[in-house]
């Protein structure tokens, strides 16, 4: 089994009536203060990228299990992301079926 995301603009994410982002779980930024490196909470804005799981989890980056910041996943949810932000896992074995035929 093959694992996906999609990135969303939080624009876009924002639109759904109960989003509410894990704030605590955004990656930190990196900024350099009196010559040092570092890191200080992340301020999210609108054009910032966020990434859709085949679960409907939302994470900042793009692995499933790290800075999680929705996994309000309910009936609601998922129809807002297949409607409104045309959320689909492509069939990667069609795909490749479909590039093994052509390679014949």
């Amino acid at each position: 089994m093959r694992k996906y995301c999609k990135a969303y603009r939080v624009k876009d994410l924002k639109k759904f009536p109960g989003w509410q982002v894990r704030v605590e779980h955004l990656r930190p930024e990196k900024r350099i203060v009196d010559g040092k490196e570092v890191e200080v909470p992340r301020q999210l804005r609108d054009e910032d990228v966020l990434y859709l799981h085949e679960d409907f989890v939302v994470t900042d980056g793009i692995y499933r299990n790290e800075n999680v910041v929705f996994e309000a996943v309910t009936p609601e949810w998922k129809q807002f992301c297949t409607r409104v932000l045309k959320f689909s896992v492509p069939d990667f074995d069609d795909d490749f079926q479909v590039k093994e035929k052509k390679s014949k």
